[in-house]
């Protein structure tokens, strides 16, 4: 079986969150979603909307993801990878080369967005149509 593992915030699910899990879960039989805690989104500066546990709720009823686990920091994809036998790593082309280090365990796969969609962007959105 080939896994796969990808990571992210997964905040106010949008259709480019949608793309990225499908997306990833052709590459493998076993998608692995790790979504950050409230934690440490926090320590990253990032305020979710929805908590840690809402989130994963959502998550884990998407037909693409296999299972979901939480992420504590920055340093545990190393771990993950070799603790959940995963085959390929797969984020977001905006961060492309942040992580080729992990070439070292598995293959790394950078995938382009969605355009024009971002979750930076719907929360703008959101608080212009507040304000008019």
């Amino acid at each position: 079986m080939k896994k796969v593992i990808t990571y992210g915030t997964f905040d106010l699910l949008h259709i480019g969150h949608i793309n990225l899990l499908k997306r990833a879960k052709e590459y493998g039989d076993y998608l692995v979603v790790a979504i950050s805690t409230d934690e440490f989104n926090m320590d990253k500066g990032k305020d979710a909307y929805y908590s840690f546990e809402q989130r994963k709720a959502i998550l884990e009823s998407i037909r693409y993801v296999d299972e979901v686990i939480p992420e504590h920091s920055w340093e545990q994809k190393a771990n993950d990878i070799k603790n959940y036998d995963i085959d390929v790593f797969i984020m977001g082309d905006d961060w492309k080369g942040k992580f080729d280090f992990l070439v070292e365990y598995c293959e790394v796969i950078y995938l382009p967005r969605t355009i024009g969609i971002s979750t930076t962007k719907t929360k703008t959105d959101l608080n212009r149509v507040d304000h008019d």
